[in-house]
């Protein structure tokens, strides 16, 4: 074993699969007479003949064959250990577990999608979280990361990229008198008790989810507090308010009892991905790396 040198075994691999030594010299990106030296160089530890070859062909010998069989299952568990502890020092293996809330769009998707590409050895998850609580599995280790609203104000957390700034809707019942605009003013949210979340979801997060004032700072009622975003939409179904929702979240949740109206003078919402600060790993680096190369 002492003796045996990986590069002659990839050699006689190619030179199995090409049965020719020109092409297995430019997979391999060596000379021809590299590949012949290499050959015999196995050869000579083996003692016998693994290919037969003229000036035409070439073909594996019936203990090339044998030889061949044994080794590809080998080498390949060879290899993939290798990768395996590779990516383990490198800190992208394992399981990556990203709550989100709501829906994760499709710009979410792709971005996951070529994490898992990049990164074979590591296999993200994804989980949803309550509205009511945007960051309590990140730091009960639920997730390692969360794709949330804005504003995020948590000293404990890293606010990752910031993505998927979108205009807001306000989500009413099909029989509100919103139903029937094209649009609304933010104003006119003074007429709409609006659904918030409920604890723990910190204050100014609520407040940004369910304003308290127009911006001419006219009050807006209170709706009912909810955990989910399904208790919300059943609550706006029910005729107890509104809901402020982002255009893509709206679109992805339509149903035929709830109607979603454009608001202007609101600001739009964004999406920023979270983890503790205690716990960055690569693998949070490597996916944030993928979120802010797709979604931003």
């Amino acid at each position: 074993m002492a003796e045996l040198e990986i590069r002659e075994l990839e050699c006689f691999l190619v030179l199995s699969e090409e049965l020719h030594f020109g092409r297995a010299a430019e997979r391999l990106y060596v000379s021809q007479s590299r590949v012949s030296q290499l050959l015999r160089n196995l050869e000579r530890r083996i003692g016998a003949r693994l290919l037969e070859r003229t000036s035409r062909r070439a073909r594996l010998t019936p203990l090339g064959e044998r030889f061949l069989a044994e080794l590809r299952p080998a080498y390949a568990a060879l290899y993939g250990a290798f990768e395996n502890a590779r990516g383990a020092a490198r800190g992208v293996d394992g399981v990556l577990r990203i709550g989100f809330q709501g829906a994760a769009d499709e710009r979410v998707t792709a971005a996951i999608t070529a994490f898992r590409e990049r990164h074979p050895g590591c296999e993200p998850t994804t989980v949803e979280i309550p509205l009511a609580d945007p960051f309590g599995a990140v730091r009960a280790g639920e997730v390692d990361a969360a794709i949330v609203c804005l504003p995020v104000a948590e000293p404990d957390l890293v606010l990752g990229p910031v993505f998927s700034k979108q205009p807001q809707t306000v989500v009413v019942s099909a029989r509100h008198p919103f139903a029937g605009r094209g649009r609304v003013d933010a104003e006119a949210l003074a007429d709409c008790p609006l659904i918030g979340p409920s604890a723990p979801a910190p204050r100014y997060w609520h407040d940004a989810m369910a304003p308290a004032a127009t911006p001419d700072g006219r009050p807006i009622p209170r709706g009912p507090l909810v955990h989910t975003l399904q208790e919300g939409l059943a609550a706006v179904a029910a005729g107890r308010g509104g809901m402020l929702l982002c255009a893509p979240t709206a679109e992805y949740h339509r149903r035929r009892d709830i109607t979603f109206v454009p608001v202007e003078g609101v600001p739009d919402s964004m999406l920023g991905l979270v983890w503790r600060r205690a716990d960055e790993t690569a693998r949070l680096r490597a996916f944030g790396r993928a979120v802010e190369e797709l979604c931003t």
